[in-house]
């Protein structure tokens, strides 16, 4: 029976792998580290706080660890302010993060998962899917971050005790999902014609339930030691085809018009709009071929059945 230490397990995807781990048999103690009592934890959940006067990762960590999954970290924040960006990120992702990896190495802590981000391969795919063996280009800040400790996490780790495993799953959705998707699932719901009738892009995305169901395969699977992994849905979608799938689940019927993407482009650069339009209409593949083939590894939803739940599961939460 493994003790597991989750940091993170307050936010959109810690929440959710906490509420899957707790309770199976397969994991004795479950730790959570964060800033401050979340009462929205059971109590078999045992909550360390983080001393305000120290460096949030150095907060010392119980000797009995056998995995750390690493949550945490400073993500994409929406009109930053910041007169360095990248020194922020550098601060939490790359400096914090190594600061908990040096306390798993004293501790001999078997395991440690970091949750890293697609935008380390780059951030559009043309004439083949994004792979592990893709050399990186990450594409802002945030991912240049987190290449940086995936870089520095390997060179720590040679010749410890503690395997690594870096994981780097594409937008992550569900029906309470932050951010983008948010705007999108808001759009979405309201009657608008919406200009993707002739949008023909791939983009592969990841299901909450299909990550967390990984991060779960990646603690206990002895082939995962060392390893990098890109997770997705095991389907791409065009813009169009998310739209329908979303209006299904929330059983509206899609109005698309038609605008040309040209058109579309220009409108958005003028605007200062240039990577929402790249998110909208340009194309990001994954091949998932390595933890299929490698961890036997099956994503347990469709992205089809996922988005359908995910628009069902919108309208109930407007709803309540």
């Amino acid at each position: 029976m493994k003790n597991i230490l989750i940091t993170g397990a307050s936010g959109f995807v810690g929440a959710t792998l906490v509420e899957q781990l707790q309770g199976k048999q397969a994991y004795s103690k479950i730790y959570t580290l964060s800033r401050r009592f979340d009462q929205r934890l059971s109590d078999q959940i045992h909550q360390i706080i983080a001393d305000r006067s120290e460096q949030f990762f150095e907060t010392p960590i119980p000797e009995n660890i056998d995995v750390i999954i690493h949550l945490a970290g400073r993500a994409h924040i929406l009109n930053d302010q910041s007169n360095n960006p990248l020194d922020d990120f550098r601060k939490v992702n790359v400096d914090g993060t190594l600061q908990l990896a040096k306390q798993a190495i004293d501790k001999k802590v078997k395991r440690f998962i970091f949750m890293s981000s697609i935008g380390v391969n780059g951030a559009v795919t043309f004439d083949q899917p994004f792979s592990e063996q893709i050399t990186p280009k990450p594409h802002a800040d945030y991912a240049v971050s987190k290449y940086e400790a995936e870089e520095a996490l390997k060179a720590l780790f040679i010749g410890s005790e503690t395997e690594l495993i870096v994981i780097r799953p594409p937008l992550v959705y569900a029906a309470h999902a932050p951010g983008n998707f948010a705007r999108l699932l808001k759009l979405v719901s309201m009657n608008l014609p919406l200009p993707f009738a002739q949008t023909n892009n791939k983009r592969t995305f990841v299901a909450l339930e299909n990550l967390v169901d990984f991060i779960q395969v990646c603690i206990n699977h002895p082939n995962a030691a060392n390893q990098i992994f890109l997770v997705a849905d095991q389907e791409s979608l065009s813009t169009r085809e998310l739209v329908e799938y979303l209006k299904q689940g929330i059983c509206k019927k899609p109005y698309f018009i038609y605008i040309p993407q040209s058109l579309m482009k220009l409108g958005a650069s003028c605007l200062g709009k240039s990577k929402l339009y790249e998110q909208l209409f340009e194309s990001l593949e994954v091949d998932t071929t390595k933890a299929q083939k490698l961890l036997g590894w099956t994503a347990p939803l469709t992205a089809k059945q996922a988005m359908i739940q995910v628009g069902k599961d919108y309208i109930k939460l407007k709803s309540n």
